[in-house]
Order: structure tokens, then C-alpha cells, then sequence
């Protein structure tokens, strides 16, 4: 069980303290005292917290925190960590590291919740949220460590992603710089769970048969033997053969896992969900951020981009706000080199550059005064042109939106379609759903992000649009936004678009190429979304399609920074399923929580493209 939970906690945490090139213990107990305490919140409870002193007392020292859920391990304070922050470059610079388990988490007292909501006019010490718990926690180290310089910076990765974007409303005056990277951020729309009300089924189950398994009391990892076991080598098939959702409650969670049974309690995006979503309290801020995220991160690319977007529209133009994102897979722009990712080559070592050029001069400009603070409002880099780009806001200014419309025949074009009554028809089989990758996998992977999607082009319910050769590049930077005009026989169905680069047909294989991949006519990923049909008009109150009747679908992919290089192709394809990265739409209207293994059907998809029917994805091009 320690083994599982270790493995997923290395998943789903990714911490630069493991992809960094590792200090032994003797480095950091060299040059640092470690103490542990219980630090008393405002109700009474106490969270435990792991300080990392430098040794070197002839200079005071800016707080450098992470809250995590994860734990804060090695616990004992003789049992030292082999790095301290995310960034080796933050332990050489020196800081007084701060870790602590949150409420609720391994060691710390009290009740957990998952995503904790936040609480805007809290009355009485006894209410209490992420935001007062850290307030309370800074106000204590500001007060008993010795030779801080009154000076506190929060970071953290993913959840503790969340626990950074949570410090900010009615933030402590002594935090003065928050990074928020790859944060959890609204379970519903568009992080881990689920995403446009897609129940994304192998991050829910893998995260809650270890992570929802509830701590009969304060643990270190080495206590915790409830996991619930489970094991496949093809995920494809272990999935199908599982059936409908209430199955997993049958065969694995029984009552022992309760974000399983309230997640089933609640189909729509009502106020379960609503009050998780951290954006709306972004207001009125006082710390510097700097939003981190990765265009290829297969758990919170959403979060990264809509909470910059949120302190953005949020509060005033002064306040300091960067946007950073890169070609990067979750917590990647924290890995020792990040010049490779799946297929791709991207020139360079990404991630040392965000290591040295923002992150590092962003938190010692603001937790100790120095450098000079010219950093960009986005710091974006550009796939397939291979570069990094400075704006002055995000979408930039010197962009425009354009739309690609499907025709006839698989074509695609920055032109309209004037024809009458055109439409591509096929049958969706949840039984035989689209997979998301090709070949067979254990587990979800990473790559599936930028992969090639020539395997799915060649099913039949996949629909296939893509434009003539381009003669020149063409750099899109920001939004991207399905517009389907579709029927179906049924009541319901799930749609997926995917934004692909089709690369030329004489295009050279990589050297070396240890898995022979053939990168001539190679079809890279560049986003996929899916959205749950029922939800085209309200998230909160789904509704039935009427069968055969033509419906508008409407919804927003991910940001992107890529561009289509001349000789290239611009690529669409279209399914209505993902699996088993989503789960399987039965394909009528229903709470698919509660359907049942006899409920999934097929069903007949039109894809309209005609003068009144414009079926399109509309994309924001740089000028």
C-alpha cells in the first residue's frame, strides 16, 4: 500500500524536489537546521509544519512556503528532504523553507475537505478555510522564526497549486509573492475530474482509491495501509469491462470513499461544485502572482489560464500579474531538461529557461529586493516555430480571431461554406468508443497531450477536416472554440474536437530515433477537448437533444501557443468519445452517475457544414 500511495503521490504532486538534480541530505544539513511544529490555528486546531533554517545567520531570509495535501515528508527532525523548493535555484539563493500538511492531511489536526470552498465574511473563529489557515500559519512564522526579514512568498504545484491561489484573498500583509502552478481550480469544467461535465475516469479513479481513502487519524505516509487495491496492464479493456459508474462503487469504493459518493450525488454544476471554484474570491489582491502552467499539462491546463484570467479581470491594472506558459506536461517546467516531450523537439532546454528568467527573479525581486522587475505580463513559448514570446497581455493585443469552417469532402478553410444541406453522417458506439491514444497502456499517460493522432483518423467515427498545404506560418495565441452544428438519434451524446498539425509528407524522422517513430504525415496533437452534450446551454440544468433535430454546440478548448509552419496542415477531427480518459456517455439523457450497463446505445451523428449550418472552430491568429 505505501508503494501505491508513493506512486500516486509522485503522479499527481510533481515536485521539482524529485525532477531536479538532487542535493543529498548532508548538502541541506550542511547548510540548514530543520525543526518541526504544530502551529495553532484561529479554532484551535493544529497544523504540522516542517521549517528549514539556513545555518548562516549573518543575514535575515524571506519565507518560501508550500501547503500540501501530499504530505511534508520526511517527518523527524533528523530526517532531512534531498532538495528544498521547487527550484534547486531557490535552495542556492537561500530562503527559509516552510512546508506544512494541511488541515486535515497526515499529520495536521482537523477535518479534511477537498478543495476546500472559501469563506468571503467569515463569522467567529470556529469558520475557517485555506485562506484563514494560512494567514494564521505566516502571521505565527513572521512572529517566532529567527532572522526572517518579514518577507513570505507561496508556491506550489497542482493541489498545492490550490492551497497557493487560496492564500490570496485577504492575504497576510507579509505575503508579498504567490505562484500558483498548474492549480486545481474548478473540478467540473475543467481540471483532473472532470472536464465541460465529462467525468474524466481514470484521474478520478486512480486519485480516489489512495487519496480519498479517508486517515482514521494523524499518520506519516508509512502508517497508511487503506488504499484500495487495483491493477491492469490494458486500460482500455479494464475500463470497458467495468461498465457503468455505479459499478465502482460495487466493485471497489463501497462507503469507504466519500468525494466518490458526494461526486455521484452531483451530476450538474450546482453549488457542490460551485462553491470549490476559488476564481470568484480572487478580488482585491495584494500579492504579486505569477500563474505557471504547461499548453501539454493533462491535469490543470485549465487552471493556469483561468486563474490568471481571474486576477486579471478581477482587480486593478496595477496589480502584478505574469502569465508563463510552456511545452510542458504537468509540473515539466520544474524538470531537470525539458527539450524533449513525446515526439517533439523543441530546440531547447525549456525549463531551465523558466527556472533562471522568471521564477528565480520573480521571488527574489519581491522577497528580497533585488533585481530590477521587467518581467513580461505573458511569457509564452510557441510550439513548432520553437520560441518563447514576451506580450504585454494575453490573448495579445496583435491578434485576431478567425474562424476554419468544415466542408465537404474533409476540407477545412478560413472560408465559409454556401452550399445547401451538407453533412457528414456516422454511428457513435459507446460499446466501441474512440480510444484516446494508440496502442495499449497501463496506466493514463502524459504524451497523449501532443501525440499523433493518425490512429483515430482512420476509424469511422471519426470525421476528418483539414486545409490545403500552407504557404506561409501561421501562429495561433489564445482561445480556441468549437462551433458544431450536429443531430443525433438519440437524446444525448458527448462531443470531441481536436486541433491537430499535420506534418508534411517528406518531413525527416528525428535522429537518433530509438522508437522509430515515422514523422512524415505525422498528425501532433495540439488540443483536444470534449464536452458532455446536455450541457450545451446550462451547465446547471442539462438538457435532451430532440433526435434528428439540427443543435448548436458551442464551447471553448484550452488556450494555445503553436504554429502551423508553411508546408504544414491545419487539422480537425471530430468523435463523441475519448476513452478511457473520459467516461462513456450512454448516449440518451439520464444521470449517466447512475446508469445502469444496459443503458449505452448507439447512435447516428450528423456533422452539418453548409450556408445556415457553419460548423467551425474558431482560433485566434497573431498578426
Amino acid at each position: 500500500m505505501k508503494k501505491l500511495l508513493l506512486l500516486f503521490v509522485a503522479a499527481f504532486c510533481v515536485f521539482a524536489a524529485n525532477a531536479q538534480p538532487p542535493k543529498d541530505t548532508a548538502y541541506i544539513r550542511n547548510h540548514y537546521t530543520k525543526m518541526e511544529k504544530y502551529i495553532t490555528m484561529r479554532d484551535g486546531k493544529q497544523l504540522f509544519t516542517s521549517i528549514y533554517l539556513p545555518k548562516d545567520q549573518s543575514k535575515k531570509y524571506p519565507i518560501l512556503m508550500t501547503r500540501t495535501p501530499y504530505t511534508v515528508s520526511p517527518y523527524g527532525e533528523n530526517n532531512y528532504r534531498k532538495s528544498l523548493g521547487q527550484n534547486s535555484l531557490l535552495l542556492e539563493e537561500g530562503f527559509i523553507f516552510v512546508y506544512q500538511d494541511v488541515r486535515g492531511k497526515w499529520m495536521s489536526e482537523g477535518d479534511f475537505v477537498d478543495v476546500r470552498p472559501n469563506i468571503d465574511n467569515k463569522k467567529g473563529k470556529q469558520q475557517v478555510d485555506e485562506s484563514s489557515d494560512t494567514y494564521d500559519t505566516i502571521d505565527w512564522l513572521i512572529k517566532n522564526l529567527p532572522n526572517n526579514n518579514g518577507k513570505v512568498g507561496i508556491e506550489g504545484i497542482s493541489y498545492p497549486g490550490f492551497y497557493s491561489t487560496a492564500s490570496l484573498p485577504n492575504a497576510h500583509p507579509a505575503l508579498k509573492a504567490v505562484s500558483p502552478q498548474a492549480p486545481v481550480t474548478d473540478w467540473f469544467i475543467g481540471d483532473d475530474f472532470h472536464h465541460n461535465g465529462a467525468l474524466f475516469i481514470m484521474d478520478a479513479f486512480s486519485f480516489i482509491t489512495s487519496f480519498g481513502v479517508p486517515r482514521p487519524k494523524p499518520i506519516i505516509p508509512a502508517q497508511f495501509k487503506t488504499a484500495i487495491k487495483f491493477k491492469y496492464a490494458d486500460n482500455y479493456k479494464f475500463y470497458l469491462n467495468l461498465g457503468a459508474l455505479p459499478n465502482y462503487k460495487k466493485n471497489y469504493f463501497g462507503d469507504s470513499v466519500k468525494f466518490w459518493n458526494d461526486m455521484m450525488a452531483h451530476p450538474n454544476y450546482d453549488s457542490f461544485w460551485k462553491d470549490m471554484n476559488i476564481r470568484p474570491h480572487l478580488k482585491n489582491l495584494t500579492p504579486a502572482t505569477m500563474v505557471v502552467g504547461g499548453f501539454f499539462d493533462a491535469e490543470d491546463c485549465f487552471g493556469a489560464l483561468h486563474v490568471f484570467d481571474a486576477i486579471e479581470k478581477q482587480n486593478p491594472a496595477a496589480h502584478k500579474n505574469i502569465l508563463v506558459m510552456g511545452p510542458w506536461f504537468h509540473g515539466g517546467w520544474e524538470s531537470v531538461d525539458i527539450q524533449h516531450f513525446g515526439d517533439q523537439d523543441f530546440g531547447s532546454n525549456t525549463s531551465k529557461w523558466f527556472r533562471e528568467n522568471l521564477e528565480l527573479p520573480f521571488f527574489k525581486y519581491y522577497l528580497k529586493g533585488e533585481g530590477e522587475m521587467d518581467l513580461p505580463k505573458a511569457a509564452i513559448y510557441i510550439s513548432g516555430s520553437n520560441e518563447w514570446k514576451k506580450f504585454s497581455k494575453w490573448p495579445p493585443e496583435n491578434s485576431t480571431e478567425k474562424t476554419l469552417y468544415f466542408h465537404a469532402n474533409g476540407k477545412l478553410s478560413f472560408d465559409a461554406p454556401t452550399g445547401n444541406e451538407n453533412f457528414d453522417e456516422y454511428v457513435s458506439d459507446p460499446n466501441t468508443p474512440v480510444p484516446y491514444q494508440d496502442g495499449v497502456q497501463s496506466h493514463r499517460t502524459r504524451e497523449y497531450m501532443l501525440d499523433d493522432q493518425r490512429f483515430a483518423g482512420r476509424r469511422p467515427d471519426v470525421k476528418v477536416y483539414q486545409t490545403d498545404t500552407l504557404t506561409s506560418d501561421i501562429t495561433l495565441t489564445g482561445p480556441v472554440v468549437a462551433d458544431l452544428f450536429s443531430s443525433i438519434s438519440t437524446t444525448d451524446a458527448d462531443y470531441v474536437v481536436k486541433l491537430i498539425d499535420v506534418f508534411p509528407d517528406n518531413y525527416p524522422n528525428p535522429t537518433p530515433n530509438p522508437k522509430n517513430v515515422t514523422m512524415a504525415g505525422y498528425e501532433m496533437l495540439v488540443r483536444g477537448e470534449i464536452f458532455r452534450g446536455k450541457f450545451r446551454n446550462s451547465f446547471e440544468k442539462p438538457e435532451p437533444f430532440v433526435p434528428g433535430k439540427i443543435t448548436e454546440v458551442k464551447y471553448n478548448l484550452p488556450d494555445v501557443g503553436h504554429t502551423f509552419r508553411k508546408g504544414h496542415r491545419i487539422m480537425i477531427q471530430v468523435q463523441n468519445s475519448w476513452f478511457p480518459l473520459a467516461d462513456r456517455n450512454p448516449q440518451q439523457f439520464e444521470d449517466i452517475n447512475q446508469a445502469k450497463d444496459s443503458d449505452f446505445q448507439k447512435s447516428t451523428i450528423r456533422i452539418y457544414h453548409d450556408a445556415q449550418n457553419k460548423s467551425s472552430v474558431k482560433v485566434t491568429v497573431l498578426q
